[in-house]
């Protein structure tokens, strides 16, 4: 080993910190520990009888095509299959419109490494998605948080930001959102704030990526149209992924955009893995091709439902009343915000310990430091009864720390 590993390591790896949500895990096997932590699926969502009969006539039938390398948009057959479906939500793309990553992470990587210069400016909520802070902050970016509201990120702030850096006579390279039950906050950006953005997009020329990962799993509202779907100039770049709604594992993510940021997205992903592997891919595939892919997500929607409603029912019942949580309409997460006092940072390794239930600490959503006061809850993951018990044992955890 060398002498000195911290002066060979780049700048780039330097700025990365390990995942608070992946750094839980290595707590998740203790017994009677209850996790609201990940971002699981149920396991229990996973097709896996269809999934055994699909693999077996993939490796009979199609096993040359399906071992090998495959090209570097994708299997053409799952992005044709993709771009029908799009279609027929009313989102209109081509086949030149949408290519396949190594899941959506990988897509926000390489957005990152295509558009993010050391001390470039980018645009996030305050609250944002962990795996995006962590893959811009990995580039060096300079990342300019925007308060939410009930209806999204607020557009008057968010204008200001602009203004300002307009007059510092510099641009954010990209406002990064997620408009469907963001993640971690659960919150829904209505349609008029989704035209108020797109218009602030516009008029000071700055591109979108919406992430939309849990759009599919909504259980009560009305369904919002995608930025993607409401733009008609090539400013929103819109990423969709497998993991929520059909297997994680699979690590089947994609991204629909304008084709001359394909083109760049397609020569960065050339110099990460070249490809996702074509068998999770064709897997992918045949299975939607067989008409499963939308009764399984209708079985997850109808499980994730009553989950959503029993756990929200619990918080109600039990939590302190200092405390407060979103009411997400879909998705897979909800926040709490307990009093300025408390640092659930600090608490979380009392509550694992004490409690047996783990969380999120919202800190790791807020790019500036803060969120010190907040959690996310995942309610997928856990079965109803486990959801209930862990609730209970998080608000007398909560109600003993308020009364200290």
């Amino acid at each position: 080993m060398i002498t000195d590993l911290n002066s060979a390591l780049s700048t780039n790896i330097k700025g990365m910190k390990r995942s608070a949500i992946r750094e839980l895990l290595k707590y998740l096997g203790q017994p009677g520990l209850i996790s609201f932590s990940g971002g699981f699926p149920s396991p229990l969502t996973f097709p896996v009888e269809d999934l055994k009969v699909i693999m077996q006539e993939v490796m009979e039938n199609e096993a040359a095509f399906a071992l090998q390398y495959g090209a570097t948009e994708g299997d053409a057959l799952l992005r044709e299959l993709l771009v029908k479906r799009y279609n027929q939500q009313g989102i209109k793309m081509g086949m030149e419109n949408l290519i396949i990553t190594t899941a959506s992470q990988q897509a926000l990587d390489l957005i990152a490494k295509m558009f993010i210069d050391r001390g470039d400016h980018i645009i996030v909520g305050l609250p944002s998605y962990l795996g995006g802070i962590s893959a811009f902050n990995s580039y060096g970016a300079k990342m300019i948080g925007i308060p939410m509201d009930d209806e999204g990120e607020d557009p008057n702030i968010l204008e200001a930001e602009l203004k300002k850096l307009q007059d510092m006579g510099k641009k954010a390279k990209f406002i990064y959102l997620i408009p469907d039950f963001q993640n971690p906050a659960g919150v829904t950006m209505s349609e008029k704030r989704r035209k108020e953005i797109l218009e602030l997009a516009y008029k000071y020329d700055v591109l979108i990526i919406e992430d939309s990962p849990y759009r599919e799993l909504r259980y009560e509202g009305e369904t919002q149209k995608t930025m993607y779907e409401m733009d008609d100039t090539g400013h929103v770049i819109m990423l969709g992924t497998f993991s929520k709604i059909f297997c994680p594992g699979f690590r089947i993510g994609w991204v629909a955009a304008h084709p001359d940021v394909l083109d760049k997205i397609v020569v960065g992903k050339q110099a990460t893995d070249l490809c996702t592997p074509p068998f999770t891919q064709r897997i992918a595939a045949r299975y939607m091709e067989k008409g499963l892919l939308d009764p399984k997500i209708e079985d997850i929607r109808k499980m994730y439902s009553v989950k959503q409603k029993g756990f929200l029912a619990a918080l109600d019942e039990y939590m302190p009343e200092e405390m407060q949580w979103t009411r997400p309409e879909g998705g897979l997460f909800m926040m709490v915000n307990a009093p300025e006092r408390l640092d659930t940072n600090a608490l979380l390794l009392d509550c694992i310990k004490d409690a047996k239930v783990a969380y999120v600490a919202g800190t790791s959503f807020f790019c500036d430091g803060g969120g010190l006061n907040t959690m996310r809850l995942n309610f997928s993951y856990e079965t109803l009864e486990k959801n209930e018990e862990g609730v209970k044992r998080l608000a007398e955890f909560f109600k003993n720390q308020l009364a200290k």
